[in-house]
């Protein structure tokens, strides 16, 4: 996929993400991460009600009317999504597997920060840890979207690539973990999107899920709440070869999932709107 094939299918995805998600979504993430400072803007006439403090008494002793300073929020804010890849991501629903809605996300989120003047840095947890330089809007987006074509996810459609072959996530916990830390301790919004299914250390990422800063996403299909019926899914050994049928049932749900800072978004949902509305 040349970059001119590229840039079509970024155009194919941001025409689906705002098809898909609406102007509402854009205001909430807007302001829900906030920048550390203000930056000044201009001078305006006092009213009443104003903010006094911001009086430029200078200016307005040379002058017939009294001004006040307003500011613009300084935003200077790095977004780190963390995507934990693993094979049962490309289950889902009515051709919507839970690996092509991770990706609409990180595209809405690129599309946004375009908007927001926000950075945004994707690592993804594979065979290998990638991890994506900081971008914004189109640029970003497009970066990602070449990373994902050479992964061989998604097709020159822009669609997910449901049969994969071989082992997808050799990452491993532990280092999951210390490069959360390391990105929390610097003080980056960071968000975790993937299905929970290849975590086991549940004490630690506890308190992971506790910090502020930290914002935790399970994309689920409804195959992941069926406790009842067992769904048969033939599967190919990427070692042997061998093809098999392998049972799969969800599990109950624990006291891990329903921490106040988790959030879950169903493939079978409006998921880009309701991501937003879960971040705020």
């Amino acid at each position: 996929m040349n970059l001119k094939e590229i840039e079509r299918v970024v155009g194919l995805i941001q025409a689906h993400i705002f098809k898909n998600s609406n102007a509402f979504s854009t205001g909430m993430l807007k302001s829900h991460f906030r920048g550390s400072g203000l930056q000044f803007r201009e001078h305006q006439v006092y009213v009443p009600g104003d903010d006094v403090r911001f009086i430029d008494w200078k200016l307005s002793a040379r002058s017939s009317n009294v001004y006040v300073k307003t500011f613009e929020e300084e935003r200077n804010v790095e977004i780190v999504i963390c995507i934990d890849l693993s094979h049962t991501l490309f289950y889902g629903y009515e051709g919507v597997s839970k690996l092509q809605a991770i990706i609409e996300i990180v595209a809405l989120i690129y599309i946004l920060a375009g908007e927001t003047h926000d950075l945004v840095r994707v690592v993804i947890w594979g065979d290998k840890t990638i991890n994506l330089p900081p971008k914004k809007g189109r640029e970003g987006l497009t970066l990602f979207i070449s990373m994902l074509e050479k992964m061989g996810f998604i097709d020159s459609e822009a669609r997910v690539i449901l049969v994969q072959s071989g082992v997808i996530n050799q990452t491993t916990e532990e280092s999951k973990i210390v490069q959360l830390k390391s990105f929390l301790a610097r003080r980056k919004e960071v968000i975790y999107l993937g299905d929970l299914s290849l975590m086991k250390n549940k004490e630690v990422w506890s308190k992971i899920m506790d910090k502020k800063n930290m914002h935790c996403f399970r994309v689920f299909s409804p195959v992941d709440k069926n406790t009842e019926v067992p769904f048969l899914f033939k599967v190919k050994n990427p070692t042997t070869n061998k093809s098999t049928v392998k049972e799969l049932k969800g599990d109950e749900d624990q006291s891990f999932f329903m921490k106040e800072r988790f959030k879950e978004i169903g493939v079978h949902e409006r998921y880009l709107e309701k991501f937003v509305k879960e971040l705020v």
